[in-house]
Order: C-alpha cells, then structure tokens, then sequence
C-alpha cells in the first residue's frame, strides 16, 4: 500500500494564528480537497496527522474537531476519493508527549492502525516540524508554500536538499502522480 501523509492546517485547509476553532472556520485551500481526491483514486491511502493543541488549551471541543474532520472527509468522499485515517495530537508544545510533531507517535499510531511500515511514504506538510517527522520516521518530506510554507522555505539551508518544495497541495500532487 503507498501512503501520504498530510499535515491538516496550512496544508489542507487555511490555518490561523487564533485556532481554527469550529467547522465553519474551516475552510479548504483551494484545490487541496480535488489533490487528496485524485490521490486516493489513484490508490494512495491518504493518513491526515496534525497538532491540535487547540483542545488542549481549551479553545475547542473534541466534537468541533471531529466536525471539521467530518466536512474534510465528507469533501473528498463528494470527488471521489477517500481518507484513510487521521491521527491528531491533542496536546500543548510543552507537555513533553510523543505523539506532537516532529516526535512521531502519530505515525506510530498509523504503523499500529494499518500494520505496516511507512518508511518511505511522502509527507506534506508547511513547516519544521512536518519535515522532521518525515526524516524521523524515513519518510519522504514535500513542502507546500501555503500556511507556514513561505517561512519554513526561507529557514531551509544546505542540508536540506531532501525536501521538495511546491506551490500548494495540488502542484505537490500532480508531482507525485507524475512519478507514478
């Protein structure tokens, strides 16, 4: 099974300093919904690993969450396609847990889920932290230039050359499709 990984916020739908904090906030980048779609017809199982310490300082609720991800998934089932998983870490960044990016117990969790390795897998994300996780776990990192993406671009040095970077999830996607 070929797997990618998806960062939710900055990467699927538009992000925002205040927290997305309801389904109607949520809102889907333009063309992000139609890339997971075709991914998932072209036979990729699409795994959505995100922070979300939004529930964990109290902003939202675990049924906000489950809404949103709920109107994600339902958006991409609407084109055809369809997401396998998604894995969130509830946590604050200084609670030490495994499982907030870049530590990789979300994609532990996925290993555990599907039973299998994901070493090799393709991770999209718009930051550091969705490299790291990609390096962490063998992975494949792809940036997209939406969300965080423009900053974590610039932060990029010479050791970097492993992470491709795009315009959006769409031009990541047409990428990967290309090369299948």
């Amino acid at each position: 099974m070929k797997f990618v990984i998806l960062d939710r916020d900055g990467v699927i739908n538009f992000d925002s300093p205040d927290y997305i904090r309801t389904r109607d906030e949520w809102r889907p980048i333009p063309g992000s919904i139609e890339a997971i779609a075709a991914l998932s017809r072209a036979g990729y199982e699409i795994v959505v690993a995100t922070n979300q310490s939004g529930l964990g300082r109290g902003l939202f609720g675990l049924d906000e969450l489950e809404a949103m991800h709920q109107k994600l998934c339902a958006l991409v089932e609407e084109r055809g396609g369809r997401i396998g998983s998604i894995f969130y870490c509830p946590h604050l960044p200084q609670d030490g847990c495994t499982c907030r990016k870049p530590a990789t117990g979300l994609l532990d969790a996925a290993e555990r889920e599907y039973d299998c390795s994901l070493a090799g897998s393709i991770v999209i994300g718009d930051s550091m932290k969705d490299i790291g996780l990609a390096r962490a776990k063998a992975c494949q990192p792809m940036l997209v230039l939406t969300g965080n993406g423009v900053a974590t671009s610039a932060a990029l040095g010479a050791g970097d050359a492993d992470v491709r970077v795009f315009n959006d999830l769409a031009a990541a996607v047409v990428a990967i499709l290309n090369e299948d």
